[in-house]
């Protein structure tokens, strides 16, 4: 019953900043943690960041740590990834998905309750 619809993709040029966006369907998004996930055509879904689902604690996976920020308004039932020096090797779908109540690092892909159909980026050089 919660949809999850990301926005905010698109081409990018390389050393750019980028958000991306997550915005939910109903209120009980606020009792969810959220994660950020993406995949390249032939690789895996890796995940990237978490956030509880009261937007006090983050976690980053060790690769992103630093460039990618993960934030949360639950006033207006959205989450965001924030990219900063984005580089050719961040093209992929970007997803988000969203656990009830607990949150898990690193987040299970298979607990998820729910999941965006995702946002494409495109980083040009």
């Amino acid at each position: 019953q919660l949809e999850l619809v990301e926005s905010g993709g698109g081409l990018v040029e390389a050393g750019k900043s980028l958000r991306i966006s997550c915005v939910a369907s109903e209120p009980s998004f606020t009792n969810y943690a959220v994660a950020w996930f993406r995949q390249a055509p032939g690789k895996e879904r890796e995940f990237l960041a978490t956030i509880d689902a009261i937007g006090t604690t983050t976690y980053y996976a060790d690769s992103v740590k630093g460039r990618f920020y993960i934030d949360r308004d639950n006033a207006k039932l959205i989450a965001y990834l924030i990219i900063r020096s984005l580089e050719p090797d961040d093209s992929a779908v970007y997803y988000c998905a969203a656990k009830w109540s607990h949150i898990d690092y690193p987040p299970e892909m298979a607990a998820m309750n729910y999941w965006g159909k995702g946002t494409l980026v495109t980083v040009s050089s």
